[in-house]
């Protein structure tokens, strides 16, 4: 659902918009979504969709929302499920999708740690050539015999 799905309108955005800019006034959201606009009311109410408000307490819908709403219609009346289960569900969806998002994360802080230490690495080991001594190229063997002090 949200965060996973990406919503084609079938036309461009205008400039500095995306799927979640809200931008439908509640009639459109509802005949977009297929709701009634007192249904979208109460599913704002019940925290399944939240769309965004205007400084004078209007609400805007994204076309995010409006995926979220058609999903939430869906889970209802062809799942079988409850409004407090599809508020369950989009809980821990929204959760799956912020550990994801950590996750990836956590990967990236790992992977440039990893290039820093093989840099770190790669200096030091430079360095081990400005402090070498150099050593004649002569081969030499010695035998070493101690001496056996007799009983």
């Amino acid at each position: 659902m949200a965060g996973r799905r990406t919503t084609d309108p079938g036309f461009g955005f205008p400039p500095g918009a995306d799927e979640d800019t809200p931008m439908f006034v509640i009639s459109v959201a509802a005949q977009l979504s297929g709701l009634h606009a007192q249904t979208l009311r109460s599913y704002d109410r019940l925290g399944l969709v939240s769309p965004g408000r205007t400084p004078a307490g209007g609400r805007r819908y994204s076309l995010r929302d409006i995926a979220l709403l058609r999903e939430v219609q869906r889970l209802s009346q062809e799942e079988g499920v409850n409004l407090a289960g599809i508020k369950r569900i989009i809980d821990l969806e929204n959760e799956v999708d912020a550990l994801r998002a950590k996750v990836q994360e956590l990967a990236e802080e790992v992977a440039a740690a990893h290039v820093a230490a093989e840099q770190a690495a790669a200096q030091i080991h430079a360095s081990y050539r400005r402090d070498l001594v150099p050593v004649r190229q002569e081969t030499a063997l010695v035998v070493w015999k101690p001496n056996r002090k007799k009983r």
